[in-house]
C-alpha cells in the first residue's frame, strides 16, 4: 500500500525501523487503558508483529498506519480493527504522542483513513469506542461527523474504577 498523504502528515505501513517507536508507545502505561494492555510487550514480540503487519486487511482483519509529521518522524498510529467485509464495517482508533496533540494532525489522519475506508474498502460504517471522559477524542470524532449511538456502562476498569465507554458511528 502506498503512503496516504494529508495536509501536514502522511500515513504509512509499519516498518522494521519502527521497533523503538512501537516499543515506547505500546509500553507507555498512559495508553494501556484504551488498548486493554496489562503487561509490557517485549521487543521480540513487537518485531514479530511488525513482520506480520504486511498482511492484507482482508486476511488479518486489522491494519495499523503510522502517522508521520512533515519531517517523516512517527508521531502516532491509527488503527483499523475488527474489519468485517460481510457487514461492511470496521472499527477505528487513533493515538498521538502527547507532544503532537492540538496541532491538527489527528484530524488530518482521521480524514485520510475515513476516505480510505469508504473508497477502497467499500465499507458502510466506521465505529469508534471512546471512554466518556476522553473529551479530546470525543471532540475529534464528532468534528468528523461520527454520531454517538450508545453507552456501555462501567465497560472499562482502570485505576480501581469503572468508566463508561461510548460507541460512535459514521455511516455512509
Amino acid at each position: 500500500m502506498a503512503n496516504l498523504i494529508g495536509k501536514n502528515i502522511s500515513l504509512r505501513a509499519l516498518e522494521p525501523e519502527d521497533i523503538d517507536f512501537l516499543f515506547l508507545t505500546e509500553n507507555n502505561e498512559l495508553f494501556w487503558e484504551v488498548s486493554s494492555t496489562q503487561v509490557p510487550f517485549s521487543k521480540h514480540l513487537l518485531k514479530q508483529y511488525i513482520n506480520n503487519a504486511h498482511q492484507d486487511i482482508y486476511e488479518a482483519k486489522q491494519y495499523r498506519f503510522v502517522i508521520c509529521n512533515s519531517t517523516n518522524i512517527p508521531i502516532g498510529m491509527i488503527d483499523l480493527f475488527d474489519f468485517n467485509p460481510q457487514h461492511n464495517r470496521v472499527g477505528i482508533g487513533i493515538l498521538l504522542l502527547p507532544q503532537y496533540e492540538n496541532k491538527g494532525y489527528a484530524t488530518d489522519a482521521l480524514e485520510l483513513v475515513i476516505d480510505y475506508a469508504f473508497q477502497y474498502l467499500n465499507i458502510h460504517q466506521l465505529y469508534a469506542n471512546i471512554t466518556s471522559e476522553n473529551k479530546k477524542s470525543i471532540a475529534l470524532f464528532e468534528k468528523l461527523n461520527f454520531k454517538l449511538v450508545g453507552t456501555k456502562k462501567d465497560w472499562i476498569y482502570t485505576n480501581k474504577q469503572y468508566k463508561d465507554e461510548l460507541l460512535y458511528q459514521l455511516i455512509k
